[in-house]
């Protein structure tokens, strides 16, 4: 805790429960001891406040004594809190303990603590006619910045300790500067002999900074949507049929849509499918805002104008390990049958040939919870194309190198069933061991994964190591990786390659390596897989990746059991990760310029002294500060007034009047 108040919730049933605040002794450091009694609002200096809500309560402690410590106008930056306070925070029922939160308060000096908030919007100056920032070195809300002598929250005592280093210019808050061309300014000696006469008579509320700001066109707004533009012609690029990349149409000219991950990370939930592009996305929805995806038997694919619709056939699978997709479940039961199901994962099977969609076959996995559930659903989407004759068997990753975000292919020489991978977790339901599964390594794409281990405190040592090292390695059954991405599963001198294991050596017996109750040395935590990996030349100018070696190494820590208050006999979560990383060799050295690259460089304004383009840069299509019309009509009166300037200057003067002696 930072700050004067904190909150935090109290979960599950919260009906007759009472919420105790406890002060600790912090001088004598003795933590404070839960007080299961009855209900408290506050404690000393300190106040606490229980909302109840649907699902729990939220408990709100908050500083009421006095802030007077905390304020200071000269030490705001002091690295030592003001106040040290240690709170606790007991929830108890018939003076049982439910649960207790332990909080340590440090609150620092802040000159804020002295300012009166206002809530006042901050109003923005039309820039048109003054500058948008009057204090651009104020870059802090309710707080003085250290040398801005225009920032309002600085106190005079403040400024007395920056006054003779304020920020000069415009970033100090001069933003009306005077400029060179004002008449008002002082004559110096580099100042032309015409500069009384084409001075500027303005005051010094005519800023130059006034000029930067553009003249917006109001547009109409853009709905975007998935359905496709429909042509007057009858000609149409799926007469073609579909190719890589290209949307799949539905029958209402609509893009056919699935939930995918973007490239942010968040869930979509109508992403069109492209063709030929698998993926396997996993997508989070909270199960009090689940509604259920229109039904797929209905949906009615097209291959090209003209062509039969390609009608879905699919499959319902029931499922029961609901444990696997929904986490943080709460139920409320009401009378009567309200059930619902949902879907759990849908895969997507394609079947294409010459460019054209055949079959598509819909497997759906539900499961029926009580209408009422709460928590959090984790729903599985795969698409999979495959040629028609194609079947579910062993798939290449390249011919002959490795295609990027291809699986990497294993073997197994020790087991029965030699075809094996190399996988890493995924991440389902609460993120056990236990409950994880699992994906192929991408050939390329470097990845982490992990997941909790529950350990007791009385767990021994010997058989944790096993029992982690076990799990780790189930991730790597295998004993070779294939070199090409279609070596022969059947032929082992066809480019196998036996990986490297870098086994971690457990402690041997001995004083310093007996186990002790809730403390574990050298137990693996970190699998890291390494993958060499090389060009090995072009094939029809496409590159050919290969695999030159392949190692797992083991990373060990000191595992200790973690008790809060008290060591309650519940178990703790003890994480594992493993981790892919491709490595190239040789490294892959930047490539040369090119000559357009060189020539682009030489014209860039950005990156160089000497910009050409910018020698006439008001007349030019990059200056947006006015109209064009406007800054056309000022140059050509800026070279009509120094057209006559020369004209009536004395050297015409001097020679038409040696023209006309010559004359006579």
């Amino acid at each position: 805790m930072f700050d004067t108040s904190v909150t935090a919730a109290l979960v599950g049933d919260t009906e007759n429960v009472s919420v105790m605040l406890t002060l600790g002794d912090d001088a004598l450091g003795i933590l404070p001891m839960p007080d299961c009694g009855l209900q408290s609002n506050g404690t000393g200096n300190w106040s606490l406040t229980v909302t109840p809500h649907a699902r729990g309560s939220e408990v709100t402690v908050r500083l009421d004594g006095d802030l007077q410590p905390c304020v200071s106008e000269t030490d705001f930056f002091s690295e030592y809190p003001c106040i040290v306070e240690t709170l606790l925070v007991s929830a108890s029922r018939n003076s049982s303990c439910l649960a207790h939160l332990l909080i340590q308060v440090e609150i620092y000096p802040n000159t804020s603590f002295a300012q009166n908030v206002s809530e006042n919007a901050t109003i923005i100056p039309n820039q048109v006619y003054q500058p948008l920032g009057p204090c651009p070195c104020d870059l802090f809300i309710g707080a003085c910045d250290v040398q801005c002598c225009c920032d309002q929250d600085c106190t005079p005592h403040l400024k007395d300790l920056f006054r003779e280093h304020c920020f000069t210019g415009v970033f100090g808050g001069n933003v009306n500067p005077p400029f060179d061309h004002l008449c008002s300014t002082p004559v110096t000696e580099e100042v032309s002999d015409l500069f009384p006469f084409l001075c500027v008579q303005s005051s010094l509320e005519n800023t130059p900074f006034l000029g930067y700001f553009f003249h917006g066109l109001i547009s109409p707004r853009t709905e975007h949507t998935f359905r496709v533009p429909r042509y007057s012609s009858s000609t149409s690029w799926l007469d073609l049929g579909y190719w890589q990349d290209r949307p799949i149409l539905t029958s209402n000219n609509e893009f056919f849509t699935i939930p995918q991950v973007s490239l942010v990370g968040q869930c979509v939930q109508k992403a069109p499918v492209a063709f030929l592009r698998n993926f396997d996305s996993n997508c989070a929805t909270n199960l009090t805002t689940y509604q259920e995806r229109e039904n797929i038997s209905e949906v009615r694919l097209i291959n090209s104008l003209g062509e039969d619709w390609i009608v879905p056939e699919v499959v319902y699978e029931e499922s029961t390990a609901l444990n696997k997709f929904i986490y943080d479940t709460e139920t409320i039961l009401h009378p009567g049958p309200t059930f619902k199901s949902v879907h759990l994962e849908e895969h997507y099977t394609f079947r294409w040939k010459e460019n054209k969609i055949t079959e598509l076959n819909v497997r759906i996995i539900w499961a029926k919870i009580h209408a009422d559930q709460q928590g959090t659903l984790t729903q599985r989407f795969k698409v999979t194309f495959l040629t028609f004759n194609a079947t579910e068997g062993l798939k290449r990753s390249g011919n002959p190198g490795y295609h990027p975000g291809k699986p990497v292919r294993a073997l197994n020489v020790a087991s029965a069933e030699n075809v094996s991978t190399i996988n890493l977790w995924r991440p389902v339901g609460s993120g056990l061991c236990t409950e994880m599964e699992t994906s192929p390594v991408l050939f390329g794409e470097d990845a982490v994964s992990g997941c909790l281990w529950e350990v007791a405190i009385d767990e021994n040592c010997t058989h944790l190591r096993a029992e982690v090292m076990n799990r780790l390695k189930s991730l790597v059954q295998a004993t070779h990786v294939a070199k090409k991405g279609n070596s022969d599963y059947g032929n082992i001198q066809d480019g196998w390659l036996k990986i490297i294991w870098r086994d971690t050596h457990f402690p041997q017996e001995g004083p310093y390596f007996m186990d002790i109750k809730g403390i574990c040395p050298d137990v693996p935590a970190t699998m890291t897989i390494h993958f060499l990996i090389s060009n090995s030349g072009n094939l029809e100018g496409i590159p050919q990746d290969v695999i030159l070696g392949a190692e797992v190494s083991f990373s060990s820590v000191t595992w200790q059991f973690h008790c809060g208050i008290t060591c309650e006999d519940k178990p703790n979560l003890f994480p594992l990760s493993v981790s892919v990383q491709f490595i190239r060799i040789p490294p892959q050295l930047t490539q040369p310029l090119t000559s357009f690259q060189i020539s682009l460089a030489n014209r860039d304004c950005t990156n160089n002294e000497v910009c050409w383009s910018e020698l006439i840069f008001p007349l030019s299509k990059y200056y947006q500060g006015e109209y064009y019309y406007s800054c056309l009509a000022k140059s050509l009166m800026l070279v009509f007034i120094f057209s006559l300037i020369i004209f009536i200057r004395n050297p015409w003067i001097r020679e038409h009047m040696i023209w006309g002696l010559s004359v006579f």
